[in-house]
């Protein structure tokens, strides 16, 4: 039995043609001589009846410190009357459907509410309804602890509930639909020059999604590298082959070798950074310890972090900067902020081992007299801090400097070349 794993965002369920363009998805699946799973979100955005936020609105309008409990018992439900109703629109066209929750497709969570985290998955249930010839819609989103209590898994987690149902099925692939055609080479909405990339390692995914590229649930590409199971991410509407995350071997089910023929594939972004410098009177591990234990405690998650015997230079994101700050009146330390900050990322496999990337970053941002307030590295990843208002000039610097606009034909350039400018 040939598995393969499709779901739809909450815009490919909103409305009546978009349901029937899933649909149609679904039935290309079949004719291909798939089983196809169906992992949905719920219908439409903020301010649409079915919408997570909306549900979640309606609690904290009634009575705002609603227990996370009660939360998660409503959210989950947007994600169930999207699975009935595509279930209903598959059949009224003769497609055998049925509709499963996330705990009757077999998913079992932590217990931990409002952002839990998928222990095991038993989808014996589905198994059977795909024996049986039916096109399995599963609601996304959400799992059930051991103890029956339902639980979400965090905003983007059907993309995490498809990929998990994928690898414990053992699907071909998963196939994400969504409203975009891939993904680009920088943020669309900052560049228009940014161009769809065929094809990505799980590894490059991450990197992109860690540096702040809103493409897809963290968890779910740790679960396909995991599995070493292939994604797809494609809009549902056009006709556009997507992007393929894969593990960078050669794929015998797709039919071709991936080896990274770039030093720098994407870039990505996250506005909103914060920079603190916390000053030390002298040495102190202990106090130094307890700095990011507290932080750690409040909930803050620090980045961009350099570390010397009497200075601490991290970044945050603005919206802990008041919680970061009570952290650090409390240990009585000395501390200036930086704010309006904003991090920049070149990111590919190819620059692994690759000596002079970094002076190429710099030559090209100096050029433009973009300063640099901070720098981190890995070895697929180089990660730049800089003022907000030069974000949009530095996303577009760094992907002419790397040629992206010309993804498909600019070949893979040595540490010392300049690549041609788009």
């Amino acid at each position: 039995m040939k598995i393969i794993v499709q779901k739809f965002g909450g815009t490919s369920t909103a409305t009546p043609p978009l349901r029937e363009a899933a649909v149609e998805r679904i039935r290309q699946a079949l004719s291909g001589g798939y089983q196809s799973v169906a992992v949905v979100s719920a219908m439409g955005r903020a301010g649409e009846p079915y919408a997570t936020d909306t549900l979640k609105e309606l609690a904290i309008n009634l009575f705002p410190p609603t227990p996370s409990r009660e939360l998660d018992l409503l959210m989950h439900c947007g994600e169930i009357i999207a699975a009935a109703v595509l279930s209903a629109t598959l059949q009224r066209v003769g497609i055998r459907a049925r509709a499963f929750t996330g705990s009757q497709a077999g998913l079992v969570t932590d217990g931990c509410y409002g952002e839990a985290r998928v222990v095991a998955c038993e989808p014996a249930r589905i198994r059977r309804s795909l024996q049986e010839g039916e096109v399995a819609v599963v609601a996304g989103f959400q799992g059930a602890a051991p103890n029956g209590e339902i639980n979400t898994l965090g905003r983007g987690g059907s993309d995490t509930t498809a990929v998990i149902l994928g690898a414990a099925l053992q699907a071909e692939r998963v196939e994400i639909y969504t409203d975009v055609r891939g993904i680009a080479t920088a943020d669309p909405h900052i560049l228009r020059e940014a161009r769809i990339i065929p094809h990505l390692t799980h590894s490059e995914v991450s990197q992109l999604v860690y540096e702040g590229a809103r493409v897809i649930h963290p968890p779910a590409v740790e679960v396909a590298m995991k599995h070493n199971l292939n994604l797809v991410i494609r809009s549902l509407t056009e006709k556009d082959p997507g992007t393929l995350i894969h593990t960078g071997v050669e794929t015998s089910a797709d039919g071709f070798t991936a080896s990274p023929r770039r030093v720098v594939t994407g870039i990505a972004h996250a506005a909103d950074i914060v920079q603190l410098t916390v000053e030390f009177a002298a040495p102190d591990p202990e106090l130094e310890m307890q700095l990011f234990e507290r932080l750690a405690a409040a909930g803050i998650s620090i980045d961009l972090i350099s570390v010397f015997p009497e200075i601490k230079i991290f970044t945050i994101k603005e919206e802990a900067l008041k919680r970061a700050v009570q952290v650090l009146e409390g240990l009585g330390l000395r501390f200036s902020v930086e704010e309006n900050c904003a991090k920049v990322a070149v990111i590919g496999l190819g620059m692994r081992g690759i000596p002079g990337v970094m002076a190429q970053v710099v030559r090209a941002l100096n050029e433009k007299e973009i300063t640099i307030l901070q720098t981190a590295d890995s070895n697929i990843s180089i990660g730049l801090l800089i003022r907000r208002p030069d974000l949009a000039a530095a996303v577009e610097t760094l992907h002419r400097h790397f040629a992206l606009g010309r993804l498909e034909e600019a070949p893979e350039k040595a540490a010392g070349e300049q690549p041609a400018q788009a």
